[in-house]
């Protein structure tokens, strides 16, 4: 990747855009944060150049970027999906909902991968955070003290044979196993919720499994599997005994802190391996 420049950031909740600002500017870029009000982490905004905007003000974010000389662009950090009554888009943004089309009434992956091609044709070159956060995306194999026992693994070859499925309809990145049985998968609630739910479906013996991975095929410039303290936190709180995930492909937001976590709670973060995501002939 070339220094210098200006990177856009459009960010979302959570620590990664500040993270990836950070990012940025070790590798020798400026940077501009465009934080979508009601989302963004403001507090940790606030060490970068950055205005506040409206999702859908479209124009008013457009020419921020330009204002700012931004050419590459990365988009990082949830945001819920409003309703479209509440959208309420600005001129800009009105054209841009009639470019994307039948793309806005798709899963998020369609929608995002659209939202992509978008700004491509907009002059932004789009990219994925973990062009940024290289350091961030785990190695496989056990990343902690406790590794994954023989029940686990079956359980995680369950998971990814279930994430296969759920990727040709674009559902969700993320499910819970049990000793083979599916307690959860993720829909448009997130991990987090997803979690929460499994709490009260636990079955009796050891603890249910989280699997995290990317759809086949997906763009990882628009949405990467992520993995992050509170997602250990709830994963012991709701009686699991491990996650895994896919390394290079999914973002851990502060992976040393993961990795205490899962050491304390006697959880095991697993990296799946070239043998787990073999397919089955």
């Amino acid at each position: 990747m070339p220094g210098g420049g200006c990177v856009g950031i459009l960010a979302g909740a959570g620590p990664l855009p500040a993270q990836v600002a950070a990012a940025a500017l070790e590798k020798g870029k400026s940077v501009f944060v465009v934080g979508f009000r009601d989302f963004a982490d403001t507090a940790r905004l606030a060490p970068y150049a950055h205005e506040i905007i409206r999702l859908a003000a479209v124009g008013e974010i457009l020419a921020a970027l330009k204002k700012h000389g931004c050419r590459e662009l990365v988009l990082i950090g949830p945001v819920r999906r409003p309703a479209w009554r509440d959208l309420r888009p600005d001129a800009e943004g009105a054209r841009i909902l009639a470019r994307l089309g039948r793309a806005i009434f798709l899963g998020d992956d369609g929608l995002l991968g659209a939202v992509v091609r978008v700004l491509g044709e907009e002059g932004f070159i789009v990219r994925g955070a973990h062009e940024f956060l290289d350091h961030a995306t785990g190695r496989s194999g056990t990343l902690g003290r406790v590794a994954p026992d023989e029940q686990a693994q079956q359980d995680i070859a369950r998971g990814v044979q279930v994430l296969r499925a759920m990727a040709a309809l674009d559902i969700g990145q993320g499910c819970v196993v049990q000793s083979g049985l599916v307690l959860a998968v993720e829909a448009l609630e997130g991990t987090d919720a997803m979690l929460g739910r499994c709490g009260k479906l636990m079955q009796a013996g050891s603890g249910g499994v989280l699997i995290k991975m990317p759809k086949s095929g997906q763009d990882l410039r628009a949405d990467m599997p992520t993995i992050g303290p509170e997602t250990l936190e709830n994963a012991a709180r709701n009686g699991l005994r491990g996650v895994a995930f896919q390394p290079g492909v999914t973002l851990l937001t502060d992976p040393d802190r993961c990795i205490a976590l899962a050491d304390r709670y006697g959880l095991f973060l697993y990296g799946l391996t070239t043998e787990d995501l073999k397919e089955e002939k």
